[in-house]
């Protein structure tokens, strides 16, 4: 078993590391405060290759592995989550659903301008009556008599650069007349007629990440852009989180990491009763325990990724792994903010250092791409064999 990073695999690190302490983190408390899309860094991203980075060159993206793909999350999420958030939901959610169940011409055409940066994307799953409960969907794609185009009708809530994108993948029920209504996938273009937006979501944290409602009203979706075939929505679906929770994996890792080095430096410096704190047993115990979680975390999200490409192998799922990762390294998140806020004392609640955002940014790795409860119930499904 090797565990080293190969030389594309170091040298895309060390380009994303680059990249956001250099770009993202000197802008990330102004943005944090505003709330402000940062337009010109996701450029930027993109022209590195970091909006595609899984997706081959002919389709725009940089044409590197999974964990590749974590390494340049935990990267920028570390300057950043905010950024980390933006760079994910292009990557993996739009991005796995177009390179996986995507003709070629819907590649050519809908992903290629994604993953080079030159636009944005978004996936539109949750609504505000379902959000874990995918299949309580209201959403409804009614099919032409010709069978030339959709109308959709559907309201989805926390869209993730729902404000800014160009195209969404977008999840409905497909009706046909004495059948059972089927979930359904379809790339929505937001620049055509009957798409409205509502208001930016103000967050408690990753507030740089725009976020928001969006409405379908009579919107005619031609059915070249249905992704997919018809009824297979739930699974296109399914196969999109199993890739976005490796990310929102290496999001927490980099959360934790840069709260854990905030920490570590802060302990070495800071003195009480004549000693530096970090001789202290108590805060050399927070120390280890945020250590220990942290490499956890990162060989999970590496055994995820890894698995993830051996899976696309053999056709088989990533499940399993995807969710482990997540449900551990967005734990780890929220456990070492706390702890590196607490070593920190008053001078962490102040906004003058960036641990409490840190500590706002952890919370919604928790909720996102699959709550912890429901991480912890598909593993057990998963193992059991029951429901």
């Amino acid at each position: 078993m090797n565990l080293e990073l190969n030389e594309d695999q170091r040298m895309i690190k060390a380009a994303a590391r680059e990249f956001a302490q250099n770009e993202i983190a000197p802008i990330a408390a102004r943005f944090d405060t505003s709330g402000e899309f940062p337009a010109e860094t996701i450029r930027k991203a993109g022209e590195l290759g970091f909006m595609g980075v899984e997706i081959p060159e002919e389709y725009g993206g940089a044409g590197f592995d999974a964990i590749s793909y974590a390494l340049v999350i935990s990267e920028i999420s570390a300057a950043d989550a905010a950024h980390g958030t933006i760079v994910s939901v292009n990557n993996s959610l739009y991005g796995t659903s177009l390179l996986d169940f995507g003709t070629e011409e819907q590649k050519r055409e809908l992903l290629e301008p994604v993953a080079s940066g030159r636009v944005n994307a978004a996936y539109a799953l949750t609504e505000p009556q379902s959000g874990s409960d995918a299949a309580s969907m209201r959403s409804r794609a009614t099919l032409s008599p010709d069978g030339s185009f959709y109308t959709i009708n559907a309201r989805k809530s926390w869209i993730t650069s729902g404000p800014v994108a160009k195209y969404i993948v977008l999840f409905a029920r497909t009706e046909r007349e004495n059948e059972s209504p089927g979930i359904s996938a379809f790339v929505i273009d937001t620049e055509l007629p009957g798409f409205e937006r509502g208001k930016t979501e103000p967050k408690l944290g990753i507030r740089a990440s725009a976020t928001c409602e969006i409405e379908l009203t009579d919107y005619k979706c031609t059915a070249d852009r249905r992704l997919g075939a018809e009824g297979e929505g739930f699974r296109i679906a399914m196969a999109a989180l199993d890739a976005g929770r490796i990310g929102i994996a290496a999001q927490s890792l980099g959360i934790a990491e840069a709260a854990y080095a905030a920490a570590l430096q802060y302990s070495r410096e800071r003195k009480a009763f004549g000693s530096e704190i970090g001789s202290f047993q108590a805060i050399q115990a927070k120390i280890a325990d945020m250590k220990m979680r942290i490499e956890a975390s990162r060989l999970l999200i590496y055994k995820a990724a890894w698995n993830k490409m051996e899976a696309k192998k053999n056709g088989a799922k990533n499940t399993l792994y995807g969710s482990l990762a997540k449900l551990f390294a967005s734990e780890t998140a929220m456990f070492v903010a706390h702890q590196a806020l607490q070593i920190h004392g008053g001078m962490g609640y102040s906004k003058e250092l960036p641990l409490e955002r840190y500590f706002r940014d952890a919370k919604i790795t928790e909720i996102y791409e699959g709550t912890s409860e429901i991480q912890r119930m598909v593993i057990g499904r998963l193992e059991t064999g029951l429901r």
